[in-house]
C-alpha cells in the first residue's frame, strides 16, 4: 500500500470526512464515498489485516512493523476524518434534513446516481450472470429500503446485532448504516445512549460493530479476491436500488415520535410536479447536477493520485 506524504494523508482525512457526512444521513452509504474516491479495496484489505498475527508481529518485530502491517497511517487518517465529520457536521446535516430535505436529498441523489456509473465502469466485461447479479442487488436494496421499521428496543443482544449490521452497511456501497438502525428500530436508542453516555450500552453496540466490521470485511475481501467483477456488479445493484430511499420528493404516510422529533417511517415516492406547494424544483435540479458532477471530479482526482 506504500508510504504517503502529508498532503496524501490530508486528502485521506478529507475523504474520511466525506464518508462521515454520508453515514450521518439515513439513506447514503459511506462505503459509496469510499468506492468512488478510490480507497474502498484498501479499506477492506486494511480492516481484514486486523487479526491475532498483528500482535505477534508487535511482540516479535516491534511497534513499527505492527503499524505497517496494520496500515495504521491509512486507518488513523481515514477514521479521524470520519470522527471529525460526525462530530462537526451531524448537527448541520440534521438541520438540513429537517428544514431543507428536498435540496439535501437532491444533492445526494445526483451523487449516488453518478456513483452507479462510476462503479459500473469498473466492471471489465458484462455477461448474463453479471446482469442477473445487478438486478438481484438492485432488487434487494430496493426491498430493504421499502421495509417498515420495527419497534424500538433496548435489549442488549439486539443492540449488539444492530451495531454489527449497521457497521456492515456503512462499508457496503448503497446501503446506509443509519438507515439500517432506523429499520431495526434502534436508531433512537443508539442516539440516546451516545447523548446520555450510557457506557454499558455504548460498549454493547461498539463490540457488535467491531464484530461486524472484522467479519464482514473478510467476506468482502474474499469476494474481491475471487469474484471481483461479480462483486462489483452486485455493489452496483445495491447502489442503484438505494436510489429508492433518497428520491427527494416523498409523501409521508406514517410518522413516529422520537422524543421531541417526529420521524417519517412510511413514505412513498411522488413526482416533483405533483408535489404540492413545491417551489424548489430548479434549485433541486442544480444541486442534483452538482452532486452528479462532484463524483466525476473526485474520480479524476483519485485516478491522478
Amino acid at each position: 500500500m506504500g508510504e504517503r506524504n502529508r498532503i496524501q494523508y490530508t486528502v485521506l482525512i478529507l475523504k474520511g470526512m466525506a464518508m462521515g457526512a454520508a453515514d450521518v444521513v439515513p439513506g447514503v452509504s459511506g462505503g459509496t464515498i469510499a468506492f468512488i474516491s478510490g480507497i474502498y479495496e484498501e479499506l477492506i484489505t486494511s480492516i481484514n489485516n486486523i487479526n491475532l498475527s498483528l500482535f505477534r508481529t508487535w511482540r516479535n518485530e516491534g511497534f513499527m512493523a505492527f503499524w505497517r502491517q496494520l496500515n495504521g497511517g491509512f486507518l488513523l487518517a481515514l477514521f479521524s476524518g470520519i470522527f471529525i465529520s460526525v462530530a462537526s457536521l451531524a448537527k448541520m446535516i440534521s438541520w438540513l434534513l429537517e428544514n431543507q430535505p428536498i435540496l439535501l436529498w437532491s444533492f445526494f441523489f445526483g451523487l449516488v446516481l453518478a456513483s452507479v456509473l462510476v462503479v459500473a465502469r469498473a466492471i471489465e466485461r458484462w455477461t448474463l450472470a453479471k446482469i442477473l447479479f445487478l438486478i438481484a442487488g438492485a432488487a434487494l436494496a430496493w426491498y430493504i429500503t421499502s421495509l417498515p421499521p420495527i419497534e424500538d428496543t433496548t435489549s442488549l443482544p439486539f443492540l449488539f446485532l444492530s451495531g454489527a449490521l449497521a457497521i456492515c452497511a456503512m462499508i457496503l456501497p448503497g446501503i446506509s448504516g443509519a438507515f439500517i438502525l432506523v429499520l431495526l428500530g434502534s436508531y433512537k436508542t443508539v442516539l440516546d445512549v451516545v447523548h446520555e453516555r450510557e457506557l454499558g450500552l455504548i460498549v454493547t453496540v461498539g463490540i457488535g460493530a467491531i464484530f461486524g466490521l472484522l467479519s464482514f470485511a473478510r467476506i468482502l475481501k474474499w469476494m474481491f479476491s475471487n469474484y471481483k467483477d461479480l462483486t462489483l456488479t452486485l455493489l452496483t445493484g445495491f447502489i442503484l436500488g438505494s436510489l429508492n430511499k433518497i428520491w427527494p420528493w416523498k409523501e409521508v404516510l406514517e410518522t413516529k415520535v422520537y422524543g421531541e422529533k417526529v420521524v417519517a417511517i412510511a413514505e412513498q415516492n411522488v413526482s416533483p410536479f405533483n408535489f404540492g406547494g413545491d417551489n424548489q424544483l430548479l434549485f433541486a435540479i442544480v444541486l442534483a447536477i452538482l452532486g452528479f458532477s462532484l463524483i466525476f471530479i473526485l474520480e479524476k482526482l483519485a485516478a491522478r493520485n
